[in-house]
């Protein structure tokens, strides 16, 4: 992100210069250099006010999932999916606390817990490495579960929907449908190139034994789910993959109902499970107020480097030079680099989205807008989630994880701009 961060500025100044330099002054018309400067101003100021309208937004989502999460509606999921886990990673002895840290941390992953999800990785890495007969070398089971964790299947991408309603948008829960489907295929798709690629990238012999014994200190907060039987989990699973097609045929028929919808239904499900749903929401609303403020420094990073690109004019060349090709395959030129940035940099891409729906001549609600909605929601940071990961159990040999992430990775963006280009073209 640093050599990104720079590359723009200089970039920027850079193409100003040039232009400066031989720029013929006109009266009323301010020169490059003057238009380089106010675009940097304005845009810095306008980070700050976005981060402060994502404030309330932010609190509202953060408290309805805070809700749901002291409910147990976490563990819920965690029950319904372990037989799916069980099955897709069959080296992981069922019983095992990764396989505990791993289903819980997919669950939040689906519901845009980020803040829950990012520990329970990191644990289940910590409790895959206990099973690795070659420490420092990624076994299978690392490598599918970071992959699955890159391309996650997102129900609810509540960061998205906040800022999209910030920004104005008249249907913030429009990328729901795009969203599920596109991490639907990148999923499928992450599952297949692990197992194909897993052959290319042998593993060797063994230099340790295997310690399978639990980390004690993760007993408390990861169970050993027994799990609901898997008839339960059948028809769960084949219910959201019929919700998919309902979602594409219906969603814009289906999306005006989801907020309201998610309250009522977040807060009954507290109630029911006798959760104090006004202390819980406070709770949560306190934490959605925290993220919001502390994102400020890196919108206005990001946002000042991505006005400057856009006010030198060299996000014009580019536009004009690939535009023509990329705008015939769905992805219009301005989301091109949405896509190239997701899986480098999570607050780099999301500060670039909120500057692309910020924008007055796109808006959230146009084509480019669902789309890099769809692609913030879909793809995750592929490269940070690696280093995080890895990097705590100290893997330097990764084998074969990067790549099937990055196809995980492209899979989501094809399907993102293959559904958005079916209901919102």
């Amino acid at each position: 992100m640093n050599a990104l961060f720079f590359a723009l500025v200089l970039i920027a100044f850079l193409v100003t210069a040039v232009r400066q330099l031989f720029w013929i002054p006109v009266d009323g018309v301010d020169s490059p250099m003057q238009v380089l400067t106010l675009g940097m101003i304005n845009s810095a100021e306008g980070s700050v006010t976005l981060a402060i309208g994502l404030v309330g937004v932010m609190a509202l989502f953060l408290g309805l999932m805070k809700v749901a999460e002291k409910g147990g509606l976490l563990k819920i999921l965690a029950r319904l999916i372990r037989p799916l886990m069980v099955w897709l990673f069959p080296e992981v002895p069922p019983d095992h606390p990764a396989m505990g840290a791993m289903i819980l941390n997919m669950a939040a992953n689906a519901l845009g817990l980020g803040n829950a999800a990012t520990p329970f990785g990191i644990r289940a890495m910590k409790e895959l490495d206990r099973l690795n007969p070659n420490p420092g070398t990624a076994t299978n089971a690392m490598a599918l579960f970071l992959a699955i964790n890159t391309s996650s299947v997102t129900l609810l991408p509540t960061g998205v929907i906040a800022i999209r309603a910030s920004a104005g948008s008249l249907d913030p829960a429009a990328i729901l449908p795009t969203t599920l489907f596109a991490t639907f295929c990148s999923t499928i798709v992450a599952v297949l190139a692990v197992k194909f690629y897993q052959r290319f990238f042998p593993i060797g012999e063994p230099t340790s034994k295997l310690k399978i014994q639990p980390n004690e200190e993760n007993q408390e907060e990861i169970e050993n789910f027994t799990g609901y039987p898997t008839w339960v989990s059948s028809l769960v699973l084949l219910a959201v993959i019929g919700f998919i097609p309902l979602t594409i045929f219906y969603g814009k028929a289906i999306s005006p109902w989801v907020i309201p919808s998610l309250m009522i239904l977040m807060l009954g499900f507290g109630v029911s499970r006798r959760v104090p749903v006004y202390e819980a929401f406070v709770e949560g609303a306190k934490e959605g107020f925290d993220v919001a403020i502390r994102i400020i420094p890196y919108l206005v990073a990001i946002l000042v480097a991505v006005a400057m690109f856009r006010a030198s004019g060299a996000m014009g060349y580019l536009v004009g030079a690939i535009g023509g090709f990329t705008a015939t395959l769905g992805m219009p030129p301005e989301a091109l680099p949405m896509a190239l940035l997701r899986p480098l940099s999570g607050s780099g891409a999301y500060g670039l989205m909120a500057s692309i729906i910020q924008d007055p001549a796109i808006g959230p609600d146009s084509y480019t807008g669902l789309l890099v909605s769809t692609l913030q929601g879909s793809t995750e940071t592929t490269f940070y989630v690696l280093a995080v990961y890895f990097g705590a159990v100290r893997i330097q040999r990764v084998r074969h994880a990067l790549a099937a992430a990055l196809t995980a990775d492209l899979a989501g963006i094809i399907a993102a701009v293959f559904i958005c280009s079916i209901l919102f073209n």
